[in-house]
């Protein structure tokens, strides 16, 4: 006769080990993201996310990843990527931002704006996967990884679209890195407009602070961050946009309910900018926290390359490439003309 043992009754703690099965490749996405951010504190200028995205990548691509790190992964890819997101909003501070003057505001303003449509028209006249083009659109006018896991909460994308969106904004915005410093030596701009250009339009905040800190550091780096935190802020109202624009073409679920107007990471983002805004958080505080939060981002995009399927990424072709150079030329554009209007910083 079977004993009891054969057939687990209801108490019988059938699914207490699965929590665990998340640790294997977590811990390993936590590990090669740190690596990542020591290897950029090593190596000044070099894109710690652009760094665990690629090693991500070649993993998956190069070697089998065993089975046993897939739900790590998965949970690493979006809801660590989401944690890291809240945690950016303590790195904001709007009296900061509003001291920045009217005409830095209203470029930071065009730049996001006229940059996410004119991304979303040429998509559409490139023929790009449109919930791909929406996501490369908010990485590349926004504020890269953070802006894609922002409007990826609102339109529920696949995993493999939020990584080449990640994997094409991390890597013009690395590009931009030399480049900038150079555009703006070309066109002998001074620590304002310079950090204006620099904050306005380059796309993750790691990437302004290595540009402005090749073009001159010090005052030219005071003005960009700033400015590129500016354009973060935009985030919670761009995917509010993003998320009514969709409900209203689509019919209400069989279940009657709709996923939250604002994803909840992104009402967590903005409560931590309120948090950081009220100046009550002590700074060794707002350190620490800025550090966990490259560290999540870190380790998030290992886990978002680790989901790039190079063949599945042949198949998309050229276009979503070019469609990021685009982008990117378009919000440099809108930046310098700004400047041109006498719209930059004044220090």
């Amino acid at each position: 006769m079977p004993s009891s043992a054969d057939h687990p009754t209801p108490s019988t703690p059938v699914t207490a080990a699965r929590p665990a099965s998340f640790w294997p490749g977590l811990l390993v996405c936590a590990v090669i993201g740190a690596a990542c951010i020591g290897l950029g504190t090593v190596i000044p200028g070099l894109s710690a996310m652009l760094v665990a995205v690629i090693l991500g990548a070649l993993w998956r691509n190069l070697i089998p990843v065993p089975a046993v790190l897939e739900p790590g992964i998965a949970l690493a890819a979006k809801r660590v990527l989401r944690w890291g997101v809240v945690l950016l909003g303590l790195q904001l501070s709007l009296p900061a931002i509003l001291a920045l003057g009217p005409g830095v505001l209203l470029i930071c303003i065009a730049a996001v704006a006229l940059a996410f449509f004119a991304t979303l028209i040429l998509g559409r006249v490139l023929k790009v996967d449109p919930e791909l083009t929406l996501l490369i659109a908010a990485g590349f006018s926004i504020c890269g990884a953070a802006a894609v896991a922002g409007v990826q909460g609102a339109v529920r994308a696949s995993q493999e679209k939020v990584a080449a969106a990640v994997a094409l904004v991390v890597l013009f915005g690395t590009l931009m890195i030399p480049i900038m410093p150079v555009l703006v030596a070309a066109l002998g701009l001074g620590a304002g407009d310079g950090g204006t250009l620099i904050g306005g339009a380059t796309h993750e905040v790691a990437q302004v602070v290595a540009a402005a800190g090749i073009a001159g550091g010090g005052a030219l780096l005071a003005v960009a961050v700033p400015v590129k935190l500016a354009r973060v802020v935009l985030m919670a109202p761009v995917v509010l946009g993003v998320s009514l624009a969709r409900r209203r073409g689509e019919s209400v679920p069989a279940g009657g309910k709709r996923p939250p107007l604002v994803p909840l990471f992104v009402v967590g983002f903005v409560l931590m900018v309120l948090v950081a805004t009220t100046g009550w958080v002590p700074a060794p505080v707002l350190d620490v926290a800025k550090t966990a939060q490259q560290f999540l981002l870190a380790t998030a995009m290992f886990a978002l390359g680790l989901g790039v399927n190079v063949k599945s990424l042949i198949k998309l072709g050229g276009r979503p490439v070019l469609l990021g150079l685009c982008s990117t030329l378009v919000i440099v554009a809108v930046v310098l003309v700004g400047i041109a209007w006498g719209g930059g910083a004044r220090i």
